[in-house]
């Protein structure tokens, strides 16, 4: 299972034939909106994306700004997990109803992820050096890891067996046993501080931005080696040298046939080849604004970048725009594409 620095990915599977593709976007995460109450936005991915319904979760209290940081969510159990700067809570899909939520150490967490049989949560803690190990159930903390650097992303390998651990202000990336919760190998260096990350489907290699490039680097997360540097061509250096984390979103496609990766200086996505190694540059696509994230769809018809773009993978093009009950388009970093049983 693979989630993408606030967007991830997760296709349920099991259900009955008749199902319900559906878009959550948590909002907000724009730091700029942190008085906004925080709220699920669902789109009916099958009907043209329309919008379907807005769930608001919390209503800050005055002076108490909070944004959101992370989604995901879990099959079976029918669980949505959004963290904010401030808590991490459970929504029961069915109901839209919050089951649990929780504060660790007064204050929470940046971009979580969920064990593939959906009994833990691993989350960043925010602006503190560790991470916090939840019982998905309940909420409870089980245990802390701690680390270099700010917390800042979580993936889970499709074993459930490792926790890949990625920081701001740090170029190695830590690999945690979750049998044993303890950080049993570290990745790096890299060549600067580490942005958004993603694993390939057999969690053996890392792809991931860092801060002055537009592009990627390849960690082996077997021998912990760093294996390539990957530049797109045709960027300003010196524009790229002034924006924390250039490219801030990176995803494989749901075949694993493309990697795309986010250019915050020009604003467009790169779509490599990754069918070949490493990975090489076939096409650009430009963009409303600044993408900072990248989901893609389960059937892998569709992306969706940061800016609410709604972009045709096939042909490669721009087709239409998220947009709410309000007439607004909808961008966030925490984006979630789901197929729900009716």
């Amino acid at each position: 299972m693979r989630l993408s620095l606030l967007f991830a990915l997760i296709a349920v599977a099991g259900l009955s034939a008749q199902q319900q593709r559906y878009l959550y976007v948590a909002v907000p995460s724009d730091e700029g909106a942190a008085d906004r109450p925080i709220e699920l936005l669902v789109f009916d991915i099958a009907d043209g994306h329309r919008f379907v319904k807005r769930v608001t979760l919390w209503r800050p209290p005055a002076g108490a700004g909070e944004t959101v940081r992370g989604i995901a969510a879990h099959s079976e159990t029918r669980r949505l997990y959004i963290s904010t700067t401030k808590r991490l809570a459970a929504v029961d899909l069915k109901t839209d109803q919050i089951v649990w939520q929780k504060s660790y150490e007064e204050h929470c967490c940046d971009r979580i992820a969920v064990s593939p049989d959906g009994q833990t949560i691993y989350a960043p803690a925010f602006e503190s050096p560790k991470w916090f190990v939840v019982n998905a159930a309940t909420g409870e903390l089980r245990a802390t890891i701690d680390v270099m650097g700010w917390p800042r992303e979580t993936h889970m390998s499709s074993d459930g067996r490792r926790a890949v651990l990625a920081s701001w202000e740090s170029t190695t990336l830590a690999v945690a046993d979750t049998a044993t919760r303890q950080i049993v190998k570290t990745v790096g260096p890299f060549s600067a501080f580490l942005c958004p990350l993603t694993l390939n489907r057999k969690a053996t290699l890392v792809f991931a931005n860092i801060d002055g490039l537009v592009g990627f680097e390849v960690g082996d997360l077997d021998t912990g080696l760093i294996l390539d540097s990957v530049e797109a061509p045709d960027y300003d250096k010196d524009a790229a040298a002034e924006y924390e984390c250039p490219s801030h979103g990176i995803a494989f496609n749901p075949d694993e046939t493309q990697l795309w990766v986010a250019d915050g200086v020009h604003n467009r996505l790169h779509l490599f080849d990754a069918k070949v190694y490493p990975p090489t540059l076939s096409g650009s696509i430009n963009l409303s604004s600044q993408p900072r994230s990248i989901v893609f769809s389960a059937d892998g018809r569709y992306a969706y970048p940061s800016t609410g773009d709604i972009v045709e993978v096939a042909s490669r093009k721009i087709v239409g725009s998220l947009k709410d009950d309000r007439g607004q388009q909808v961008g966030s970093e925490s984006v979630i594409a789901l197929e729900i049983a009716k």
